[in-house]
């Protein structure tokens, strides 16, 4: 059996691709990671020039790549070897960057999934909201549009609210007519941004709380590098008296791309193993 050996994961977003190329061995490292924004490209073609970008960079062919895993829309991925389901690999990636993970929350783009994981970053129960709900990273997304922000603002935003106005809508619909609302009443864009990330805060409790979970609590996606949404759910910790132990990491975006990524060691070693056998 190989010592070590590279394998890559791709996370297909609704928004955002994310791929990562690991070394993988008893203590795999990451080796490089890269994102794209979809736009209105197509996202198979993104995926590919990203596999083949990451690839050239490193000097690696395809077949140096013992084995390349997709998850989300994995469907959209040419050659993969194989997919795992996001739960799977979100837990796998927030174990990575916090072995002693016992909950992993997925921030992600349509909804929020809280899952309880093993040591050996395992799933053992979730909870998830609907992708009606408006607590997903797209809501926020098209709230910040409406308000003129790019994505990556409104977390700066977000702290320099002074009363915050929470939207009171569940249905992503109705609060988007609560934020228009508030918009032609004249609350401030600090206020709304804060506001929204305190209903979302609200919610990743609730979502907690239902599942039983157990700290330390990891959040991965794109939403857990959000200042404003961090201080929302300290906030709001101390409002209702949970004592969760909340981690995040700079890499937390790639949670999804890396836990592919490792998977994909773990089987390729298991498909050798069985080959051996039979051999």
């Amino acid at each position: 059996m190989e010592k070590s050996f590279y394998t890559m994961g791709i996370d297909i977003g609704s928004n955002f691709i994310k791929l990562v190329l690991v070394d993988y061995s008893d203590n795999p490292t990451i080796i490089d990671k890269h994102t794209e924004k979809i736009r209105k490209r197509n996202p198979t073609q993104v995926a590919d020039e990203m596999i083949q970008n990451m690839l050239a960079k490193h000097n690696l062919k395809y077949e140096d790549v013992a084995y390349l895993a997709s998850t989300g829309e994995g469907d959209l991925v040419k050659r993969k070897r194989g997919h795992f389901y996001g739960m799977t690999t979100h837990a796998k990636g927030g174990n990575f960057f916090f072995p002693d993970a016992k909950t992993v929350v997925d921030m992600g783009a349509l909804y929020v999934r809280a899952v309880k994981v093993s040591p050996d970053a395992k799933v053992q129960d979730y909870k998830m909201t609907g992708q009606c709900a408006s607590g997903s990273g797209q809501f926020v997304e098209n709230i910040s549009r409406y308000l003129g922000l790019s994505i990556e603002e409104v977390g700066e935003i977000s702290l320099q609210s002074k009363t915050p106005e929470v939207s009171s809508g569940i249905c992503a619909v109705l609060a988007e007519t609560d934020v228009i609302n508030m918009v032609s009443r004249g609350v401030s864009t600090p206020d709304i941004i804060k506001g929204i990330h305190i209903s979302i805060a609200s919610r990743i409790i609730k979502l907690l709380s239902s599942l039983k979970a157990e700290s330390p609590i990891v959040l991965t996606g794109g939403m857990a590098l959000n200042i404003g949404m961090m201080q929302a759910l300290d906030e709001q910790l101390q409002e209702t008296g949970k004592k969760f132990e909340i981690k995040t990491h700079p890499d937390a975006i790639y949670a999804g791309a890396l836990g592919a990524a490792l998977w994909g060691g773990f089987r390729h070693i298991k498909l050798k193993e069985k080959q051996a056998v039979t051999v």
